[in-house]
């Protein structure tokens, strides 16, 4: 089970468990955590040793996907995902985008999802810079928080 924790809290963290073992960040919203995010989850931790994700805070959400979002707030996204077993530490902040996070923490490997062109990928530049591998992840096929919400909505 991971930990979810504030910046100050993880850097330090990160700094001890780092020697020898390869970093992976990844981030987003992960609202309505559903298996496309599981194995996504799977798989980007399959790249490294450490798995760090960065988790939108609930006025980032809102400022990316309107206000009637998130669907739950940032505490229990964060406790569901720092939950699973494949996710080390799990990061909340507040930017648009986790530019600043990236930079402190230095992954070795940047993730994100296959809609994704790299040379789009907020901290691609950091990580590349610093040696490290920018990566993208197929999404799983008709799997997403806005087709879970879709459903909703039409079940009325």
């Amino acid at each position: 089970m991971g930990l979810f924790l504030k910046e100050k809290e993880l850097l330090p963290l990160i700094s001890q468990k780092r020697k020898g073992n390869k970093l992976v960040f990844t981030n987003g919203c992960f609202d309505l955590l559903h298996v496309g995010h599981i194995r996504y989850l799977k798989e980007a931790k399959s790249l490294g040793d450490i798995l760090v994700v960065g988790l939108n805070s609930d006025s980032s959400v809102k400022g990316l996907k309107g206000e009637l979002r998130p669907v739950q707030n940032e505490q229990d996204r964060g406790e569901i995902l720092a939950a699973i077993e494949c996710v080390d530490f799990v990061c909340l902040f507040d930017e648009a985008t986790p530019l600043r996070l990236i930079q402190n923490i230095n992954p070795d490997v940047l993730v994100k999802g296959g809609d994704w062109p790299i040379d789009k990928i907020v901290g691609a530049d950091h990580v590349q810079k610093q040696g490290g591998l920018v990566k993208t992840l197929q999404f799983v096929s008709g799997r997403s928080t806005s087709l879970i919400m879709q459903k909703i909505v039409q079940l009325g």
